[in-house]
């Protein structure tokens, strides 16, 4: 164990703030007990930085290098304004291709790009049973700092990979229902929901795109109340997916 901070390491842990360092180095950072704790189960640890605290409490921590620091250091290394006892530098996992779960509820992200959002909407995915996330390419990284704290640890186990979206929807089976949230679709209470397919949420100012919007088989809509009432445009995107979702799973359980 160590008990001092590198120039070097302060320089890597900051450093993964930034994409290309992320997919350069093949790391990513996450910080806080909830959050490391999880990943520590899913994930190999390069580094734990962490206080006494943390690590009088958890004693078999699985890392290749651990380093016992103060709160004041702990701060030189964090991207929090409000650091809490461990920084984690862990490997990004290198998956194969991961085949769809036919008979299983999926999720598609075109274009999301509010990492806050794509973080979150981890965590709703987690929370309603959904372990495969299909992103667009233009959909925030879910390895940036900000998206591995807005999953609050989801991310140890829902697995989202990185796709040409309209070309991996083209590629499914054609019985696949393939599933959309559009402001002119179908209300989602009255409309029949199956238990398998891929849920697409688009982008938070132009919704799904045209190109994948013609592979979407069943359109969704969430209507406000009272209907014909003067209301926002529309809902933030992860709201819309925790309702979306919630309904999904409540059909289930009436089943």
């Amino acid at each position: 164990m160590q008990e001092s901070l590198s120039k070097g390491l302060i320089k890597l842990v900051k450093s993964l703030n930034m994409k290309k360092f992320r997919d350069e180095y093949n790391l990513f950072m996450g910080e806080g007990p909830k959050v490391v704790d999880d990943l520590l189960r899913s994930f190999d640890c390069k580094v734990l930085i962490a206080t006494a605290s943390y690590l009088s409490s958890r004693r078999n921590v699985c890392a290749e290098t651990v380093v016992k620091v103060s709160d004041a250091d702990l701060k030189r290394v964090s991207l929090l304004k409000s650091p809490h006892e461990v920084v984690a530098v862990f490997r990004k996992p290198m998956n194969k291709p991961l085949p769809i779960e036919v008979n299983a509820l999926c999720m598609g992200l075109d274009d999301v790009q509010d990492p806050g959002n794509v973080g979150t909407i981890v965590r709703l995915a987690d929370w309603f049973g959904i372990e495969q996330i299909y992103a667009s390419h233009h959909t925030a990284d879910v390895f940036s700092p900000k998206v591995v704290q807005a999953t609050m640890g989801a991310l140890a186990r829902v697995r989202v990979e990185y796709v040409d979206l309209p070309l991996f929807l083209s590629s499914l089976p054609s019985q696949l229902p393939i599933m959309g949230t559009f402001l002119e679709g179908n209300n989602v209470y009255e409309s029949k929901l199956p238990a398998n397919g891929i849920l697409i949420m688009g982008n938070e100012g132009n919704g799904i795109s045209e190109a994948v919007g013609k592979l979407v088989t069943q359109r969704l809509h969430i209507p406000n109340f009272p209907q014909g009432r003067q209301t926002s445009e529309s809902l933030n995107v992860a709201i819309a997916t925790a309702i979306v979702c919630s309904e999904f799973r409540r059909r289930i359980m009436k089943r």
